[in-house]
């Protein structure tokens, strides 16, 4: 069986994070703070938005900013094959 997370990067989508900002409902002053996080595709990123919009039509806490960090935007440098290998005691 494939792993989900392995079938979504073939399918093209990267690893997202959005730290997502509101206002709680109760005591509207105080900010929380609620981290999401998907395989998503940039730039519309299509589940985030869709997340997002069922948070401001049913959920109580007003969001107040959401920050997106994509692992295409951030991604470590990429492997490729070396053709030797050296051994160290």
């Amino acid at each position: 069986m494939i792993d989900r997370d392995f079938s979504s990067q073939l399918r093209g989508l990267d690893l997202t994070t959005a730290e997502i900002m509101y206002h709680m409902p109760d005591f509207h002053r105080i900010l929380q703070t609620f981290i999401w996080q998907d395989y998503d595709l940039a730039p519309k990123f299509p589940k985030l938005i869709k997340f997002l919009d069922f948070w401001s039509h049913n959920l109580e806490g007003t969001l107040a900013s959401v920050r997106v960090a994509h692992s295409g935007i951030l991604r470590p440098v990429e492997l490729r094959h070396v053709g030797q290998e050296w051994s160290l005691h």
